[in-house]
């Protein structure tokens, strides 16, 4: 299961991580946040160089709306601090892979 992040202790488990950190935005509402969920799990297990953590919409609406977080899911990736891709629906695990995993030209 993933870990989950919140308002109070976002910066300090995303912004200052040493390794670059997914989060996903999500909602209990969201019929593909339930799809995506389990894909990410698996790339949590598959891929431990990169964090991956989950942030409910509705309980942290500050860190959403920080990042302009428009739709559920959204997931952005963080490198020292900064937005380095965002992916916004929801993917099958192979898509997610390459979303995550291709270098940015």
């Amino acid at each position: 299961m993933l870990q989950e992040v919140t308002d109070a202790d976002f910066a300090e488990r995303v912004l200052t991580s040493d390794k670059p950190v997914l989060v996903e935005f999500w909602a209990s509402w969201c019929g593909p946040c339930r799809m995506v969920g389990p894909v990410l799990e698996r790339l949590a297990d598959e891929h431990p160089e990169i964090g991956i953590v989950k942030m409910d919409l509705d309980a942290n609406q500050v860190t959403a709306r920080d990042y302009q977080v428009m739709a559920a899911p959204t997931m952005l990736l963080f490198e020292r601090g900064e937005v380095v891709k965002t992916i916004v629906g929801a993917k099958p695990k192979a898509a997610m892979e390459r979303e995550l995993f291709t270098p940015v030209a």
